[in-house]
Formats: C-alpha cells, sequence, structure tokens
C-alpha cells in the first residue's frame, strides 16, 4: 500500500509541474525547445528501446525528477544533466519539462555530465575514456587529481585512457559492445593498428575470452625462438617475397636441407585471402 502512495505522490508532482505550477523553490516549468544540449555530453549512443520505454511512463507519470540546466541569456538555457530524460519527454510530446536552474562554470559543466552518467553506469568504455580526456583536457586535471575528484583509483583512470590509443575500428567494436573493455586493453600494447584491427576482429567473431586473447597477443609480441634459423640470402629473399605476396607474416625455420615455412593468418578472412592467392598461383 505504501509504495502505490508514493508511486501516486511521484505522479500527482510530476503532473503539477507539467502544468505549469511552481511546486517548490528552485525548479521551474522550461519550454524544451528552449534548452540546447550539453557539448561536454560524454554519452554520444542512446538505446532506443530504453528511451521508448521511459516516453511511455513519462505519459502515465510524468517527469518525475528535474533535468539540471544553466541559464544562457535571451531566454535560452544548456542543458548540464538529464539529456536521457530530455529526449524521452520529447518522444512523450511535451512541449516542457521542470527544471533546476543553476550557475556554472565551463569545467563544472563538464564534470557534471561525466558524473552523472558515471553514477548511472550510463557510458561505454569508450564514451567513458573520452570524458576522462576531455575533462582533462579543461581543467588541467593529472590523472591523481581526476581520480580524487571522482573518487577512482589513479590506475583505473590510466586503464581507461588507454583505450584511446587503439585503432578507431577497435574502438567501433567495443562502442557496439562486440568487444569488453578487457578486450581492448589487452590489445592497448600492440602498436600495429592493421594487428590491433585483425586481432579484435577474430575475438569479436569467435567470442574469445580475456585469457584466450591475452594469449594471442602474447605470442605475437614473443613468438618462440626457433631452435635454428638458416640465414641465407636466398631464403631471406624467399620470405620477404612471400611475406609481401601475402600481406602477412611469415617465418622459415630449419637449414639447407630441410625446414618448415609458417604463414600466419589472424582471421577466417585471412586465410580465405591466402586461400585465393595459393589458387591463383596455381
Amino acid at each position: 500500500m505504501a509504495d502505490t502512495k508514493k508511486v501516486s505522490d511521484a505522479a500527482n508532482l510530476a503532473f503539477s509541474l507539467e502544468k505549469g505550477e511552481k511546486v517548490k523553490d528552485g525548479v521551474r516549468i522550461i519550454k524544451i525547445d528552449s534548452i540546447e544540449t550539453n557539448p561536454d555530453q560524454p554519452r554520444t549512443r542512446f538505446d532506443q528501446a530504453a528511451l521508448q520505454e521511459l516516453a511511455a511512463s513519462i505519459k502515465n507519470y510524468g517527469v518525475i525528477q528535474p533535468i539540471l540546466v544553466t541559464e544562457l541569456g535571451d531566454g535560452k538555457y544548456e542543458l548540464i544533466a538529464g539529456e536521457r530524460r530530455m529526449r524521452a519527454s520529447m518522444l512523450a510530446g511535451l512541449s516542457t519539462i521542470p527544471c533546476i536552474v543553476k550557475s556554472f562554470t565551463e569545467s563544472d559543466r563538464a564534470e557534471i555530465a561525466l558524473i552523472e552518467n558515471l553514477q548511472r553506469e550510463d557510458l561505454n568504455p569508450v564514451e567513458e575514456a573520452k570524458a576522462y580526456r576531455a575533462l582533462m583536457d579543461k581543467s588541467g586535471m593529472t590523472q591523481e587529481e581526476l581520480a580524487n575528484k571522482l573518487g577512482k583509483s589513479r590506475p583505473a583512470i590510466a586503464n581507461s585512457l588507454r583505450l584511446l590509443t587503439l585503432s578507431p575500428n577497435v574502438l567501433e567494436l567495443v562502442e557496439a559492445g562486440r568487444l569488453s573493455a578487457g578486450h581492448a586493453r589487452t590489445l592497448a600494447v600492440i602498436k600495429d593498428q592493421k594487428v590491433q584491427e585483425s586481432y579484435a576482429k577474430a575475438a569479436a567473431d569467435k567470442k574469445m575470452s580475456v585469457r584466450q586473447l591475452e594469449r594471442m597477443v602474447a605470442h605475437y609480441l614473443n613468438p618462440k625462438k626457433p631452435t635454428r634459423i638458416y640465414n641465407s640470402p636466398e631464403l631471406k629473399e624467399l620470405v620477404n617475397n612471400m611475406q609481401h605476396t601475402f600481406g602477412t607474416k611469415v617465418k622459415a625455420i630449419g637449414n639447407n636441407e630441410k625446414g618448415r615455412i609458417y604463414i600466419d593468418y589472424y582471421t577466417k578472412d585471412d586465410l580465405i585471402r591466402i586461400y585465393d592467392l595459393v589458387e591463383k598461383l596455381k
């Protein structure tokens, strides 16, 4: 019974706000089309299904929690926190929204937008890393200072920022949810972006665990040294030519009597490409 009353009270508050009544100090009813989005909003992806669900809730109960804005002048405002609620309100057909209006510095705006999303766990790992970097660039804070400000450890901030060294194609897989932050950090030690992308695609397609990818990367960084390598100029030239032809790493192990030639491939597409080249050579 108590829960029902809570929902009813919240709904009455929301409906009163929508009618334009001043329910309590600090809350204003502002036209949505006079509110500009926050350029420092770290979140770039909004789940449309979740927005539709929130819009349906807002149609029934109104906007229960006001959004946070700052005044720009000339009847304009800038959104500081609550973009998801504002988007859902627009989907619900509302023309106004309850707001708390406060003044903020440019650094405050970026910081509050980041903290709101972190508290709600709304950011994917790439958005989080980009937000840390943007906040550090704007405020001049060090990793240590940022960590203290956000209540996180410095290694956590450093590990997050490492993601930004990855290829954009790898970051896209992380943002799409096909790779975890753990997978991405494992790939960050590889400097060659083409190899990063090849390994990332293989890990995503094969649904590798982080541990499996770690072993794969460790082998790439520290390949087993052969016991005997034949280094004749002719063999070196052959290996170089094969690497150029197949577009991948080629190793020759053995001597002038016998040995092995290894051709690496990192994805199914790599294997198909090598197969097609061999068919043409036949």
